[in-house]
């Protein structure tokens, strides 16, 4: 592991917090009854630590790597007004449906230059665990310097009857949501010296940060992580959790499984998902989780949940 500590206050965001920070936005009622939800993201250059006295400089949505943690609901109209306070054209390319207008890559709208503005604007669908991301070129770049962030759409229960349970376990603000321990998990990592080879990995940016503050479980109570890839310069990342096994949600698009009692998941960039398991029968301690590629985890990307009782 790496010694010492980095100084969160001066990065203007803790790993910690960022497992639970979502930003919802604001909200007001569209004349159709339907919810405009409005976001503000600006870009912006600046230089972050990313482990014990390594410095990296950045490109970053709204002062962090990853960016906010944008969740809305299906259906929702979403808005999102994008200021470039950066050096270099970028734009905000979101997974999900949308016109062509609205996709951030070369074209209309295209780029948006320093100092330039402008208002994305979109329905919500489909539900699921995305990511959004500059689509600027040259393209590894613009992700290998930290311009990304997860994008999460919960499902609307009354557009699912047959698994409404289901969907609202997942909708933010419901009892049934309010059960489930949520963490939100962009695995990412740095090439510090800019030879398209990686320095250091991390899940949410700061090298060993979930070893150096284990992530406190409540035995409980079911755990649901929202798992991105971002990594650039290396094929595919994984997660692997120890003691346990889980449920996954290939991209979050079901209300179903796509995968049952696994360990280990593996993802491409962009590729992302949702995992859902229990620590309820297990005996309190510190559970490690990693990415299996051992390169990865002695270079950062390892991390312990500290299962207590409730």
């Amino acid at each position: 592991m790496t010694v010492g500590d980095v100084d969160n206050l001066a990065n203007g965001f803790d790993p910690v917090v960022m497992l639970t920070d979502w930003d919802v936005g604001t909200t007001e009622t569209l004349p159709d009854g339907r919810t405009l939800r409005t976001f503000h993201v600006d870009a912006e250059d600046k230089e972050i630590e990313i482990a014990p006295g390594v410095f990296f400089p950045a490109w970053t949505f709204n002062g962090r790597v990853p960016g906010p943690a944008l969740r809305a609901k299906e259906g929702d109209r979403i808005r999102v007004v994008f200021r470039n306070f950066g050096s270099h054209p970028h734009s905000m390319h979101f997974h999900g449906i949308h016109s062509a207008r609205m996709d951030g890559v070369n074209g209309t709208p295209g780029m948006i230059g320093p100092g330039e503005e402008f208002i994305y604007e979109f329905d919500a669908k489909p539900f699921g665990c995305h990511l959004y991301h500059c689509h600027a070129l040259p393209l590894k770049r613009h992700m290998a310097k930290g311009m990304y962030g997860a994008f999460v759409v919960d499902p609307d229960p009354e557009k699912h009857p047959d698994l409404a349970d289901v969907a609202r376990s997942r909708l933010l603000g419901t009892a049934e949501n309010a059960n489930w321990q949520e963490l939100v998990m962009v695995m990412n990592a740095f090439d510090t010296n800019f030879d398209d080879e990686n320095e250091f990995y991390a899940a949410n940016t700061v090298a060993f940060a979930y070893m150096n503050t284990p992530i406190r479980i409540e035995k409980n109570r079911p755990v649901r992580v929202y798992l991105i890839n971002a990594v650039e310069f290396d094929p595919i990342n994984s997660f692997h959790l120890h003691g346990n096994f889980f449920d996954y949600y290939n991209q979050g698009t079901t209300l179903t499984p796509t995968l049952r009692t696994v360990d280990l998941i593996t993802q491409c960039q962009g590729e992302r998902g949702i995992l859902e398991f229990s620590f309820a029968e297990h005996e309190p301690g510190l559970y490690m989780f990693h990415a299996h590629q051992a390169e990865f985890t002695e270079l950062g990307w390892m991390a312990n949940f500290d299962v207590v009782e409730a």
